[in-house]
């Protein structure tokens, strides 16, 4: 899940400098920059991306043809100084900037771009990448028009369709190593699993300032691997740390006592908590378990018992708002503003029950055969804020006669079973959320890895879902604005009905930025705290 841009876009985009804005130059360069990853990153390649880990190592060395800027939400030319959109949105033409170079040294020219974007499309390689660029069945297809002019051709037209390269890192077609040589500001320069990534300044980095001074600014960053919050936050209590995305309320309340200068609530950020049930059809979980968790009444009556705003006061401290959906109140473009957050109707959700075939058997809800409702939760263990939501959704569900079991592992088992075994019954994750819903392809399509109740059908297993696809492909070729958000209220529509994810929460973008950093500009979009790293640097001269 890539991060993109909110607002519909030029179809030919004003030729920007690429140089950083800020007017003086830093006051130093040089220094590492340190901040922390909570888990392994899944993968080093770019284009196979499906966590947060991964997608930051992703940021910080790729490099893409067009940028969003996360302040502004627009688009700046990056790789390629202009384009435009041909065929009505069915194709796009790019034009490339001239004497860039990989981080290897060999040439960036339109055969690199055509390489890419035949390996995100690859069906082998099973890039989510190839989602967001796919608004039907056919082929992606590049063709390269000359050394510094590339035309890529979609299967439908998509809106926004330059948009959907922000997040696609161009790679080098005659690189060797493994992941292939980028054109981002960092390289991967060390690896220590468990410990810590070091990536070092790209001396090919093709940007430079304002007044022509190379960049980045920054020497190295150290991600260090660091699952445990509270040793996270002393460090950077210590300065150790220089950066913090998804703080924690209750650290966030602490920092903003003890030293107000160094956090930030943002307002809503894009992002949900939610839980889902394992739908997939050959899970190795009981039949009668999959028929519960099938049922549309049964995933109803869940949410309503699910008390929201206890967990909004509780577990958030007032950092986040009741979920009604995919789409965060901060995303003001395509909310459906109809719909509200689900009730706490503990009893509504009993009645439910019972229409569904369940019964009270003394405090014990049963099914039809009998058999006492009870299920496992799997979540990512060592975060505070997803325990405590855990804590709260089972007590809500002791109410209504289930019992849950919450079940938390590390982060790299998780992935392995909601992503390949599928051995679970129910998930509690967080969805990082994109602005546009051409984004959300690789969740809301049937066919799509993260469709995560039931991933990868061949073809729809229900008639809400086949309308789902139609929708989302609706939406993605439209050309009328009106004509899209009534395609995504839809969906939203569908998602409120049928409950494929139970939406909990929309937090708030809190983060935590030492005072020792310049030019450090947080947005609600992520990469919230580093989105501009390669204009990043430290208030004193640190040497290079």
């Amino acid at each position: 899940m890539s991060i993109r841009r909110l607002f519909p876009l030029l179809a030919l985009a004003v030729v920007l400098c690429a140089a950083a804005a800020t007017v003086g130059g830093p006051p130093g360069t040089g220094g590492e920059l340190r901040f922390a990853v909570r888990a392994e990153p899944k993968t080093l390649d770019p284009h196979v991306v499906v966590d947060e880990p991964s997608q930051v190592v992703a940021y910080l060395t790729g490099g893409g043809l067009v940028r969003e800027n996360r302040l502004t939400q627009e688009l700046e030319p990056a790789l390629a100084t202009h384009w435009r959109v041909l065929e009505g949105g069915a194709a796009i033409e790019f034009t490339l900037r001239q004497g860039v170079r990989f981080s290897d040294g060999a040439p960036f020219t339109a055969e690199d771009v055509a390489f890419t974007i035949r390996r995100v499309a690859d069906p082998a390689l099973h890039s989510p990448l190839a989602e967001t660029l796919r608004s039907g069945s056919g082929a992606i297809r590049a063709e390269v028009k000359s050394p510094t002019v590339v035309v890529v051709r979609v299967p439908n037209r998509i809106a926004n369709l330059a948009g959907m390269f922000d997040g696609i890192a161009m790679v080098s077609s005659k690189s060797k190593t493994n992941p292939p040589a980028g054109l981002g500001p960092f390289v991967i320069a060390e690896y220590k699993p468990a410990s810590h990534l070091l990536l070092r300044r790209n001396a090919n980095y093709w940007k430079k300032d304002a007044a022509g001074r190379p960049l980045p600014y920054l020497d190295s960053i150290r991600l260090d691997i660091l699952a445990n919050r509270e040793l996270e936050m002393m460090r950077f209590r210590k300065g150790e740390i220089h950066l913090l995305n998804g703080l924690e309320a209750e650290s966030f309340d602490r920092f903003a006592k003890e030293t107000p200068g160094a956090v930030r609530d943002l307002g809503p950020s894009l992002d949900s908590e939610q839980i889902w049930f394992n739908q997939v059809p050959t899970a190795p979980i009981p039949a009668y378990k999959r028929e519960w968790f099938r049922n549309v009444e049964f995933r109803r009556a869940i949410s309503a018992a699910i008390n929201r705003a206890d967990l909004c006061r509780l577990v958030y401290r007032g950092h986040a708002s009741p979920a009604d959906g995919p789409v965060s109140p901060g995303n003001h473009a395509w909310i459906n503003t109809k719909l509200k957050p689900a009730a706490y109707a503990p009893q509504a959700a009993r009645e439910r029950l019972a229409k569904a075939g369940f019964r009270m058997q003394g405090a014990t809800l049963v099914d039809s055969g009998g058999r006492p409702v009870e299920f496992s939760l799997v979540t990512n263990a060592g975060s505070k804020i997803r325990e405590r939501t855990a804590a709260l959704i089972q007590q809500d569900l002791a109410k209504i006669g289930i019992k849950l079991n919450v079940v938390p592992m590390d982060f790299p088992s998780l992935i392995e079973r909601i992503m390949r075994t599928y051995q679970y019954e129910a998930c509690m994750l967080g969805q990082i959320a994109d602005p546009d819903p051409n984004e959300m392809m690789n969740v809301w399509r049937s066919s799509a890895a993260n469709h995560q109740w039931n991933p990868n059908q061949k073809k729809p297993e229900t008639t809400w879902e086949a309308e789902l696809d139609r929708l989302m492909d609706e939406q993605a070729s439209a050309v009328d604005p009106k004509k899209r958000k009534a395609a995504y209220d839809r969906v939203q529509e569908i998602a409120a009905d049928q409950l494929p994810f139970i939406y909990l929460v929309h937090k708030n973008a809190l983060v935590g930025v030492s005072p020792s950093l310049w030019n450090t500009k947080p947005a609600v979009l992520r990469p919230q705290t580093f989105w501009n790293v390669d204009t990043l640097a430290f208030n004193a001269p640190r040497g290079r």
